[in-house]
């Protein structure tokens, strides 16, 4: 009797213990859902953020650009004309050269930095591969303007010693490609522009290929050489397929950062407002004829310089929509 008492006075308490804890469960609940709406909405509003100065830049850089736009239209981008006293401009010389500039940068720097990024993870001694590793880094952190001094005073005389002087000599009298070679042998121009700014890519490109090659399971490539596999074959057929999305990635950087890129072009290019007809020719681009004239613009000169900077942003984006694409295709053929 006094068991069951006993029995039944503990069942009958742990209710009322229950029911005493209940509120606390449901004030720390209610905590916890606070802090996770309040960490939700904090996360969200960090990426807003990124998206509102995005349209900040686009709207500000379209609003100072409409009035060349609406006098020259779409017209603006083809032409050639600019002429500040007479308020006669165009898009055209500016857009060539930085097309041309980055083009050769990367057509000199994405063998390189494959090459470098090849020998780091594949063949480098383990002794050599972190101070290698380390002075391409350090080559990253370069200032701009320290390249283009480089490229001023130490690589144009040099480059029309004993490149543009002798190649202009030997390959300017041919036909079909004497052409490329004609012009002035001052040390710039745009073969000069592109050379610089390889220099500049070089180090984003061939670390970013670097860091994607190390991704690579260990068991793939043992695999591949137990087979008998050469290294070329192993980089062509297991490296590559596994890290195409990380290496184009990587030259698209490279490519945003040549078009983009200011001081060192501005300091080699030859900044001649006139279309370029040789690789020796000088010539300008976009942000070097902001960096130039942007500080003296005023009035109708001012929206032009700003419409320069809306066609630079959407270069850029369209380049870097068809690199997603290529992946995105690339992707789809392969099935996954």
């Amino acid at each position: 009797m006094g068991v069951n008492m006993s029995l039944g006075t503990t069942m009958s308490s742990q209710p009322v213990s229950v029911a005493s804890d209940n509120p606390n469960m449901e004030s720390i609940a209610r905590k916890q859902r606070l802090q996770d709406v309040f960490f939700h909405r904090v996360t969200q509003s960090f990426s807003l953020l990124v998206l509102v100065a995005l349209m900040g830049i686009i709207v500000s850089l379209f609003i100072n650009a409409w009035p060349t736009f609406q006098k020259f239209g779409v017209q603006f981008i083809w032409r050639v004309e600019w002429d500040i006293i007479n308020e006669e401009f165009g898009a055209a010389i500016a857009i060539v050269g930085t097309l041309a500039s980055a083009g050769i940068a990367l057509l000199i720097a994405v063998p390189l930095a494959f090459g470098i990024a090849l020998f780091l993870t594949e063949t480098c001694p383990v002794w050599l591969r972190r101070p290698l590793g380390t002075a391409v880094e350090l080559l990253a952190a370069v200032p701009s303007i320290i390249y283009g001094m480089f490229g001023l005073f130490v690589f144009a005389p040099l480059f029309a010693d004993y490149f543009q002087v002798p190649v202009q000599q030997m390959l300017g009298g041919m036909p079909l490609v004497g052409f490329l070679f004609g012009g002035s042998t001052n040390g710039f121009g745009i073969l000069a522009a592109g050379i610089v700014l390889a220099f500049m890519v070089l180090p984003f490109v061939a670390a970013v290929m670097r860091d994607v090659f190390e991704i690579v399971p260990p068991i793939l490539r043992e695999s591949a050489y137990g087979l008998g596999c050469t290294t070329w074959e192993v980089v062509r057929r297991v490296v590559l397929p596994y890290t195409q999305k990380g290496v184009i990635g990587g030259i698209m950087l490279g490519l945003g950062r040549a078009l983009g890129e200011t001081m060192a072009v501005t300091f080699v290019i030859g900044n001649a407002n006139r279309m370029p007809t040789s690789l020796f020719s000088p010539g300008t681009s976009i942000a070097s004829t902001l960096a130039n004239e942007f500080g003296e613009a005023a009035d109708f000169h001012l929206s032009t310089l700003f419409a320069l900077g809306f066609l630079l942003f959407v270069i850029t984006f369209i380049v870097l929509s068809a690199a997603k694409i290529m992946l995105l295709r690339a992707e789809k053929a392969k099935g996954l």
